[in-house]
């Protein structure tokens, strides 16, 4: 019997157990990761803990809605045993009526039916490295073998246990300054994240150098369970011409090789993006985005554009 659970409701260790002993368990689902993301997350909950769904809600105008927290690319259902699409289904279809609008990720393993309704699947990439590196690097693509020379030449450094601040700044005043979808409280609430995993010794943060000894580029790795997660990464202009970021990924999968461990490279949907993480070898995976809207056509399609442009006006601010 699944159940809706609010948050005061819930048995936080009987929660953590299930995330730790479920088969598809991802850091983002552990009570702590969670409160730290949406600290008023509720659950949906089958008999005793066997399964659990965890769901952050909203409220604008009005309207209690489902969404996507930062930072936390799959949630969705996380089980101790098998997991069939119609489990999957049972628990889209006990999310409670008073949320009127519902824009979630689930994860890899919640399989849908390709047709399913208000359902398309998203792109991710990931990587097998139980294998030697000599044979991860000969599936290199060509090129990326001469990114690596170039990063070589460019006498790039690669260096552990930097401070993720500097990692976070690189993108801020980069790639961040270009998208301005983060704002400060978003900034601030990452570095909150990642030095709580690092305390938990579940993170750890890697540096390219130039040889002027200043950082250019930067990548933060999160483990999972058997995965390591290419949580976050920087790079700036120097970076991208010298190639240092290539060299990173590279040294971390040199250093891994061999391991019964899957690096996530998280995404990506962006095609020059999806090229470049195919260049390592790389195999595409999809996850289940879900979108439902219970408000009716006109007011659904009104709150979804309002919520479009909050994010719009809230990025040049």
């Amino acid at each position: 019997m699944i159940k809706y659970l609010k948050h005061s409701e819930l048995d936080i260790n009987k929660w953590n157990q299930c995330i730790e002993n479920s088969f598809n368990g991802l850091i983002y689902a552990h009570s702590w990761y969670l409160s730290m993301v949406n600290e008023n997350w509720e659950a949906l909950v089958e008999d005793d803990y066997e399964r659990v769904f965890p769901l952050t809600p909203g409220r604008k105008f009005g309207i209690d809605y489902l969404y996507q927290p930062r930072f936390t690319q799959q949630l969705g259902i996380f089980s101790k045993s098998i997991l069939t699409e119609e489990i999957v289904m049972n628990f889209l279809e006990a999310i409670p009526e008073k949320f009127k609008y519902t824009d979630i990720n689930l994860n890899t393993f919640n399989k849908l039916n390709q047709a399913a309704k208000s359902t398309s699947f998203w792109l991710n990439h990931e990587l097998d490295m139980i294998s030697p590196y000599e044979k991860l690097a000969s599936d290199y693509s060509s090129n990326l073998k001469r990114n690596l020379k170039k990063a070589t030449a460019s006498k790039i450094s690669i260096v552990k246990n930097i401070k993720p601040d500097y990692i976070i700044n690189i993108f801020k005043t980069n790639k961040g300054k270009q998208l301005g979808a983060l704002r400060e409280n978003d900034y601030q609430l990452l570095k909150r994240i990642v030095y709580l995993l690092i305390y938990k010794g579940i993170a750890e943060t890697v540096g390219a150098f130039d040889e002027n000894n200043e950082l250019c580029a930067g990548a933060i790795f999160v483990y999972s369970k058997k995965k390591a997660i290419f949580y976050f990464s920087a790079t700036n202009e120097f970076a991208k011409a010298s190639a240092a970021m290539p060299l990173l990924i590279d040294t971390f999968i040199r250093e891994n090789s061999g391991k019964h461990l899957t690096l996530d490279f998280e995404g990506s949907n962006d095609p020059n993006l999806a090229r470049f993480y195919k260049g390592f070898g790389a195999k595409e995976t999809y996850y289940p985005h879900y979108e439902k809207s219970s408000l009716g056509p006109v007011l659904g399609a009104g709150f979804k554009w309002i919520r479009s442009l909050k994010k719009l006006v809230n990025s040049l601010r």
